[in-house]
């Protein structure tokens, strides 16, 4: 990729971000589409987060992705919001619409996206969703869109657990009615609870540094219960390795990147994603082609 005067960019903030395989994905993205554009990382701290937001108008940067830990703390830095960005209360994905932000949130529309193209869902009654932030409520949204009976929501500090299952419980009143509750950690050990979910979600950091899971009785779920990490990484995160040596399914978030990084390319470019070209990148880039 040559880059010139006339390049235009997109970039992904976050810390740590030395992970992150969007600039793989979205690099692969415009070479495809024959774009003269390029997408960089960028390690912004939460206190730098202001000022580098603040800079994407006057350097004409046409977008940028959100992760760890920005999501939440970027809703009061936009001009404007999308609907799911207010629902959410979490921004994942900036436009910059001719020096205007706009905020949006394309996580929970790229993890319903993946947990139904993976056949996941089939069956699945009750999700037990492990975290309280923003990941946790994409998690909670893509659930009850798909419309499965009840969620529980666990974390360390119950009370962040009962706030957010309580900020959310609107979305379970449609046609497919959706029971939203909340717990504390003590509920991963918990049998009677853990025999009837059907798919487990880590929508905390936990794994990024290989850092040891929260206690949880795997053994104590139904054989068919599908463990997914809304981490991605070459290796499996401890949550993962721990379910597959118990002969559960274990799924990690490289389809959801993949798909929620689809959305925002769109949403950045105005075009339509060339996702094959992306998923051959990261996929490669995860040692899985």
């Amino acid at each position: 990729m040559e880059i010139s005067a006339r390049t235009r960019f997109t970039a992904v903030f976050g810390d740590p971000v030395e992970h992150s395989l969007s600039p793989t994905m979205h690099n692969a993205a415009y070479a495809a589409a024959g774009m003269e554009r390029a997408y960089l990382a960028f390690h912004v701290t939460a206190a730098d987060l202001h000022d580098a937001i603040r800079a994407l108008p006057a350097l004409k940067i046409a977008g940028v992705n959100l992760t760890v830990p920005h999501k939440e703390a970027a809703v009061r830095l936009m001009d404007t919001l999308s609907e799911e960005a207010l629902i959410l209360g979490a921004v994942n994905c900036v436009i910059n619409r001719d020096g205007e932000l706009h905020g949006d949130n394309t996580d929970a529309r790229g993890l319903e996206r993946d947990l139904r193209q993976a056949g996941i869902m089939s069956g699945v009654r009750m999700v037990l969703v492990v975290g309280a932030g923003g990941a946790a409520a994409s998690a909670v949204l893509a659930c009850t869109r798909i419309g499965v009976t009840r969620i529980l929501v666990c974390n360390r500090t119950i009370d962040r657990a009962t706030n957010l299952a309580r900020r959310l419980s609107h979305l379970g009143q449609g046609m497919n009615r959706t029971s939203l509750d909340s717990s504390g950690l003590d509920t991963l050990t918990d049998p009677n609870v853990l025999g009837h979910v059907g798919l487990m979600i880590n929508a905390t950091p936990i794994g990024l540094n290989n850092s040891s899971f929260a206690p949880l009785a795997y053994e104590a779920t139904p054989a068919d219960c599908v463990f997914y990490d809304m981490v991605y990484a070459r290796e499996a995160t401890p949550f993962l390795a721990s379910a597959r040596a118990r002969h559960r399914r274990a799924v990690d978030g490289a389809g959801m990147l993949l798909n929620q990084g689809a959305l925002a390319f769109e949403l950045f470019n105005n075009i339509s994603a060339p996702i094959a070209a992306m998923h051959r990148a990261l996929m490669s880039a995860l040692g899985r082609a």
